[in-house]
Order: C-alpha cells, then sequence, then structure tokens
C-alpha cells in the first residue's frame, strides 16, 4: 500500500515520510507537494528506493517435432 505521511512541528519544518513506492517514482510523486511546502533541507532514502521493480512476461516456445526417424 502506497502512503504519505506529513508531521508538522511547531516550528514550522515538516517531515513527509513515503512507503510503499518501489524505485526512485517517489520522487516525482512528491514533487508538486514539495514545491508547495517550501526548501527542501533534507533527503534520506529508504530501501523502497533501492529496490528495483520486478516484470515477469510470459513466454511461449513452440517446439515441432521430428518424426523422420
Amino acid at each position: 500500500m502506497e502512503t504519505l505521511e506529513f508531521v508538522i512541528y511547531p516550528d514550522g519544518r515538516v517531515m513527509e515520510t513515503v512507503t510503499g513506492i518501489i524505485g526512485a517514482s517517489c520522487a516525482e510523486v512528491t514533487a508538486a507537494i514539495e514545491a508547495q511546502l517550501g526548501t527542501v533541507v533534507d533527503t534520506e532514502q529508504t530501501s523502497d528506493f533501492f529496490t528495483a521493480q520486478v516484470y515477469q512476461t510470459n513466454v511461449t516456445t513452440t517446439q515441432n517435432a521430428l518424426n523422420s526417424w
């Protein structure tokens, strides 16, 4: 499940935590929000950032039987 969590501190700082988004696409998801919030002071990637998406495709092979024996 993809989640964005925001903690707003009394001094105005905002801590944003993104979970469930694999790879660097989390930056695309949060870019518009961060632009509205202001200057990003620090970022820290989680293990989800470094996880590669795995795509599986089904491959069907056809084998011709040679009955010339």
